[in-house]
């Protein structure tokens, strides 16, 4: 009825094949597209809607179990939890008052074909979710045939049931408790090249969100950073969470859709499992970087893993399994 300002399918991405130039793209936050989807009964990985800032307007043709994490929006539709949709109804979803990125997972999932082994949607590749572009108004997505019965039989086997939802709900891992948020980085391979205060300001400043930023990267406002060499680099494989930083000197962090090689210096490399917090902050939003290494970076990452596999545990005791 109302596609939201950027509303997508995504998954976990389409991944093995960078050294061909193509990112693996999927969700902004899979944190939150994990417990989205494990809500509701599904793998962690299937397909489900992200929804930017401004939400959507659905209408369900059909009985329909979903779950909404992620961002938390206004309203009294229960999120982080499963809620049986009855079929005919609308679902309102406004704008984001915390967090920037929710996922709408429904269970089954979305009946879309895999484009190279996922439902991503890659928008500066136009292919992959549905007809590779956001969603518009009168779209039409398919769900599973059996998506009325698989839905009722997932809820039946909620514990705890309440009405069309439950009495529980799961947190969500990755929204902002207080801005700045800190975010982790390793020095990158340019680090060196920038003068001493450039350095200092990458780590000591705190940096806003961009209008212009996007599922490609994230522009940061701040200090203009300057490179004391500013002699040619060549170009170089990029990756999530790459900072860099073009002639302007405000530096640019790369994000899902990012591109796989650059040949801008790049002065830092965020670690992976605060990309996702990240993802979380609207333009306008505020961040500063911790300096770590690679065995912090790693540490990080199996902290992370850590606290969402309790959450996934009690979401399978719910479903009785």
């Amino acid at each position: 009825m109302r596609p939201g300002l950027l509303t997508t399918v995504q998954d976990h991405g389409r991944h093995g094949h960078q050294h061909l130039g193509l990112c693996p793209g999927g969700a902004m936050d899979p944190v939150s597209l994990t417990l989205a989807n494990v809500l509701v009964g599904n793998a962690p990985d299937d397909a489900a809607l992200e929804i930017t800032i401004l939400g959507p307007e659905l209408v369900f043709e059909e009985d329909t179990l979903v779950a909404l994490s992620g961002a938390e929006f206004p309203g009294g539709f229960p999120r982080h939890r499963p809620v049986l949709i009855a079929a005919g109804t609308k679902l309102a979803i406004g704008r984001a008052q915390r967090g920037a990125r929710g996922y709408l997972a429904v269970a089954g999932g979305f009946a879309l074909e895999p484009v190279l082994g996922s439902r991503a949607t890659y928008l500066p590749g136009r292919f992959g979710g549905f007809h590779g572009r956001s969603l518009r108004r009168g779209d039409l997505l398919p769900l599973r045939g059996d998506v009325a019965a698989l839905s009722k039989e997932r809820f039946l086997r909620l514990k705890r049931g309440k009405g069309r939802t439950v009495r529980w709900l799961v947190a969500p891992l990755t929204l902002p408790e207080h801005e700045p948020v800190v975010l982790h980085a390793i020095e990158g391979p340019h680090c060196a090249s920038f003068d001493a205060a450039s350095q200092r300001a990458f780590f000591d400043a705190t940096w806003k969100i961009a209008p212009e930023s996007n599922r490609m990267g994230f522009r940061l406002s701040g200090p203009a950073l300057v490179r004391a060499d500013g002699g040619e680099i060549l170009s170089g494989p990029t990756c999530l969470g790459t900072v860099q930083v073009p002639a302007s000197g405000a530096p640019i962090a790369l994000m899902a859709d990012h591109q796989t090689t650059g040949g801008y210096p790049r002065i830092a490399e965020i670690a992976t499992a605060d990309v996702p917090r990240l993802a979380q902050i609207a333009p306008g939003g505020t961040v500063r970087f911790a300096r770590c290494d690679l065995k912090t970076a790693v540490d990080l990452r199996r902290d992370l893993k850590a606290r969402l596999a309790p959450a996934l545990r009690a979401i399978g005791w719910e479903y009785g399994g």
